[in-house]
């Protein structure tokens, strides 16, 4: 079976937050955990180095968009090594690899008369002396009035287009824009409407998408879908390739999601392997991401791949809801955010994937708060899988000299964790991911129980054998819980593995004929509940200073 995995791409013009960790996550835990199923897998991103907001942020610093680009991917790229993040291929939007590619799918689709061009009305900043592309423009959304930008709202997920704004204002000086002609080219989406009616109807059917992308993709289909442009006025990005336009640049949502296409290619060529696998009709894949992006692997995507005959529709849309911050809105604007390179610097990077997803906003809105993080990590990472962990391997070493025996786990024991690997694989293909995980942590819990009733501390004293059992039973459980932990909690499930001396990386039971242990140290470190306070007014002082 191939498994693709396509994690959006975010933007390389500011750092990385939770939010975008919350979204992007999921896609690492179904990597990790196909790959111990013997699968073969493809798990692709990278950041959007092209488009308006690098623009954006490059004129407000007086340096070059490349400049901005460069040090936010590899901002990037170091923050998603920490927290573990297992890509095949991570690249950048901005390689003349990409943009040939684009640029072929391009003139492809204008062949088949998908793409054409037609005279429209654009805005035109004449303070600026220049056509302002879509988040060039800021207004109020003519759905709900709220603000937005001029390809989105945010607050409604209506897709929109510039000159559909009320208010409109230059995003670059701040003045009302006016309208001139100009010609641009378009997708020709309204052509593609009853395809992806069907395909649409089909995912739902089968329950593979998240409510919200049904519902969304629905309503826009309801609606009726619009040829959307493909080209925009901006001094970065794919360059238009038909003589003439070669200024204009290709549409960056059109360009970006392309993205996963252009970093299979690019994955094949590095490691010379065929990647044709992940895209025929039979493969399987999974694309990660917010809310916000669900129109455009919904839609836009699934139009593209239709018009150039790739049979590999997206299967599994798995859209998160948004991650809110102490029950406030994130907002990069306001620093209202919690910064993932700063995180990093102080806490555990298993303690940030585990709360991102015992929390996850799968169905609604979840928030981050920073007593919840760390009351989380103390009693359950620490408090319960920790110190199980802990105290079975230290009594183990004290009581045993780190050894055990040809002692195979009890038949129950054995039952209970085939069980679990079932239902916890069952779980993370249907991307019900915080359910998987509570129940790991529902048997991390019977495990401590276990331990409880059966004293061996006691045990030892007055029956050796039977408490040799029940340590086997205890290790058995250990190995086993931090093996469905790995995609998860790749870190300590490694640490654990080690102590154990343990190899063998498998989605089924492991059976430990023979214990030695190594360097039993604990999984995990308390965290100090005063910190709560410190980072409450670390985020305060941080926003107060915006």
């Amino acid at each position: 079976m191939s498994i693709f995995i396509g994690g959006a791409w975010a933007y390389a013009n500011g750092s990385l937050h939770l939010g975008h960790i919350s979204s992007l996550l999921p896609g690492d835990i179904l990597a990790r955990y196909y790959r111990l199923k013997g699968e073969k897998v493809l798990y692709v991103s990278g950041s959007d180095c092209n488009g308006t907001p690098i623009a954006i942020r490059a004129k407000q610093e007086g340096v070059t968009p490349a400049e901005i680009a460069d040090r936010y991917h590899h901002e990037f790229v170091e923050c998603f090594s920490k927290l573990g993040f297992s890509y095949d291929t991570y690249t950048r939007t901005d390689i003349e690899h990409h943009h040939k590619i684009v640029q072929e799918f391009f003139l492809e689709m204008l062949e088949k008369r998908l793409i054409y061009k037609k005279e429209i009305d654009q805005t035109y900043c004449e303070y600026d002396q220049q056509f302002l592309p879509d988040r060039y423009v800021e207004g109020l959304c003519p759905n709900c009035g709220a603000k937005a930008r001029g390809d989105q709202c945010d607050h409604c997920s209506t897709v929109l287009e510039p000159l559909e704004l009320l208010d409109r204002k230059c995003k670059i000086c701040g003045n009302t824009p006016i309208t001139r002609k100009t010609d641009h080219f378009y997708f020709s989406l309204s052509s593609l409407q009853q395809c992806l009616e069907s395909y649409t109807h089909k995912a739902a059917n089968k329950k593979l998408w998240r409510e919200n992308a049904v519902a969304l993709t629905k309503r826009y289909l309801k609606e009726g879908l619009q040829d959307r442009a493909v080209s925009r006025d901006l001094p970065i990005g794919v360059s238009i390739p038909v003589a003439g336009y070669e200024d204009k640049k290709i549409y960056v949502w059109i360009e970006a999601v392309s993205g996963y296409y252009t970093a299979s290619k690019l994955w094949a060529k590095e490691t010379n392997n065929d990647d044709s696998i992940f895209w025929n009709s039979s493969a399987i894949s999974y694309y990660v991401h917010g809310k916000d992006n669900i129109p455009f692997h919904s839609i836009i995507w699934p139009a593209i791949l239709t018009s150039l005959g790739i049979k590999a529709l997206p299967t599994h849309i798995v859209s998160n809801e948004y991650l809110t911050l102490e029950k406030k809105k994130l907002s990069t604007s306001n620093n209202w955010a919690v910064w993932v390179p700063v995180i990093l610097e102080r806490y555990e990077s298993d303690s940030i994937r585990y709360f991102l997803t015992i929390n996850a906003p799968e169905s609604r809105d979840a928030d981050f708060s920073w007593k919840e993080f760390i009351y989380s990590h103390n009693s359950e990472l620490l408090g319960a899988y920790g110190n199980f962990v802990n105290r079975t391997l230290k009594f183990i070493e004290k009581s045993f000299d780190g050894m055990i025996s040809e002692k195979a786990a009890a038949p129950a024991i054995q039952n209970k964790i085939s069980l679990l690997y079932s239902e916890v694989g069952h779980c993370i293909e249907s991307a019900l991911f915080k359910q998987g995980l509570e129940k790991v942590f529902e048997h991390v819990r019977f495990a401590n129980k276990y331990f409880d009733e059966h004293q061996p501390w006691k045990l030892i004293h007055d029956d050796e054998l039977t408490c040799q059992q029940i340590m086997a039973d205890c290790v058995y459980l250990i190995a086993n819980l931090a093996q469905i932990l790995t995609p998860f909690l790749p870190f300590s499930s490694l640490k654990v593995q080690k102590m154990l001396n343990i190899n063998e990386k498998k989605w089924k039971p492991i059976q430990i004929e023979m214990l030695q242990l190594s360097n039993v140290e604990p999984l995990f470190e308390r965290i100090d509940v005063a910190r709560i306070d410190e980072e409450l007014e670390r985020l305060s002082n941080q926003s107060a200073k915006n």
